[in-house]
């Protein structure tokens, strides 16, 4: 299975959204830590002053009124308690004690007064009497894992457990639970990333589509020349490599029109010239006393004459300037069928054409004509079979003759080659049937190919694409 697209368009697509998904993903990464880090640094320094603040109030009053401001002074998230003497710090747990001892530092530093203070941060120290919502989330959602790292809180605890001892001897205990926001994902962050993902996505598909454009003007170009030489030259527009590669094209393209044009019209000023000695010769040859030399030599003028005349068919062929146009391919091949069968031979016509077809109407005439007449020359008679297809139209032409070699099937359509080893048009024909049909199917963007019958006899296969 291919993981690359293979167009220039998908690859250009695949890796700049690939490199722009992980772009604004590690974006993310990074905001969400360093707002976690923020977050859970100005909760630490929250619960910092509010300890002692709280600490040199109940330092101040009463046991009586202590007992009546610890409700009043905890809260949904904090709970304040008197609890008994204890050595927190031998259950301590090592991954947090360094954050603990920063903590107790902090607090040591505001309550210089305070004999003893202890700091424990961990996962589990949320009591029973904690809400249920909090105790589920701190053992449900540790500080370990790729959800803690990603709020920057790899090394932190949700739990801080700090004790302190009051100047007559009391301990007072506050259990602080990190808020649940603080793990929440921020949506407005994540929709103001989201937008400017997609924004940069559809940003770079326009880039892109605008960036191969070019390319495929110029395939398209490129096969409309394959089918017409003459076709409209590309428009110079455009990032200024575009317009030097279109200006390039263009000038191949005048250069082949240049070298087609001069080879026809040497090939035709020959062949046109040749026929007035062969009209000498002719009327020279009716003055020979000698009638077996006399027909002989007027044989030979006329395989002469007939190839000068095939010569001059093939140039045009090769340098038809007919228009196209919506035709009938139905009624087309029907009039070869009833022009074959009126001529003697036995001609077949199978299958159905349903769209109208855009050609050469002339053109494509000649092309299965000179098919048909090389199968009933050499097989007696032919069935034509057409297969109409939303891509192409496929048009088989089948004989019952001798077929040809399989090392002869591609040399056929060299011009003016014969497998018959005469010369003479009666029995081989010029040699430029095959060419010429060839021709006139690439000009129209498709071809002809051969193949023998396993049965004997010999199929051409031409395909025009719609």
């Amino acid at each position: 299975m291919r993981l690359l697209p293979r167009s220039l368009f998908g690859r250009l697509v695949l890796v700049l959204l690939t490199g722009l998904v992980l772009a604004q993903l590690l974006s993310a990464l990074v905001l969400l830590r360093d707002r976690g880090q923020a977050l859970y640094q100005s909760v630490q320094s929250h619960l910092i002053m509010r300890t002692v603040g709280i600490v040199r109030l109940l330092d101040s009053v009463s046991p009586a009124e202590r007992q009546r401001l610890l409700p009043l002074l905890s809260s949904a998230d904090t709970r304040i308690t008197l609890v008994r003497p204890t050595t927190g710090s031998e259950g301590m747990d090592s991954a947090t004690s360094a954050a603990a001892r920063l903590v107790r530092a902090q607090l040591v530093r505001h309550l210089p007064d305070i004999p003893t203070i202890e700091v424990s941060l961990e996962g589990g120290l949320i009591s029973d009497g904690m809400p249920e919502m909090h105790r589920r989330h701190a053992m449900g959602r540790g500080m370990s894992g790729p959800w803690a790292y990603m709020h920057g809180m790899q090394t932190m605890v949700r739990v801080f457990d700090i004790r302190v001892q009051l100047r007559d001897g009391v301990w007072v205990r506050f259990e602080r639970q990190v808020p649940d926001e603080l793990f929440d994902w921020p949506a407005t962050l994540l929709a103001i990333l989201g937008i400017l993902l997609v924004t940069v996505i559809l940003l770079s598909l326009l880039a892109v589509r605008w960036s191969v454009n070019p390319l495929r003007r110029l395939r398209h170009a490129a096969e409309a020349l394959g089918k017409d030489i003459h076709h409209e030259p590309l428009t110079i527009n455009g990032p200024s490599e575009v317009a030097e590669t279109a200006n390039s094209f263009n000038t191949m393209q005048r250069r082949l029109q240049n070298y087609i044009e001069d080879r026809a019209r040497i090939l035709a000023a020959v062949s046109h010239d040749l026929k007035t000695p062969l009209t000498r010769l002719r009327l020279r040859s009716d003055l020979l006393e000698n009638r077996e030399l006399r027909s002989k030599i007027q044989n030979d003028l006329d395989d002469m004459e007939s190839m000068v005349g095939a010569t001059l068919d093939f140039m045009r062929g090769t340098g038809n300037k007919e228009p196209n146009q919506k035709l009938d391919l139905m009624a087309l091949l029907e009039s070869i069928q009833n022009n074959m069968n009126e001529s003697g031979g036995r001609v077949e016509l199978q299958g159905s054409v349903d769209k109208p077809y855009n050609g050469k109407p002339l053109a494509l005439k000649r092309c299965v004509s000179n098919l048909v007449e090389n199968a009933v020359r050499y097989g007696t008679q032919a069935t034509i079979s057409v297969e109409d297809g939303e891509q192409q139209v496929v048009v088989t032409i089948e004989d019952e003759g001798p077929g040809i070699p399989e090392e002869m099937l591609e040399e056929v359509f060299s011009p003016f080659y014969r497998l018959e080893a005469s010369r003479s048009q009666h029995t081989g024909g010029s040699g430029l049937g095959l060419s010429i049909a060839r021709s006139i199917a690439r000009a129209h963007g498709g071809d002809v190919d051969l193949r023998n019958r396993p049965e004997g006899g010999l199929i051409a296969r031409l395909t025009l694409p719609r």
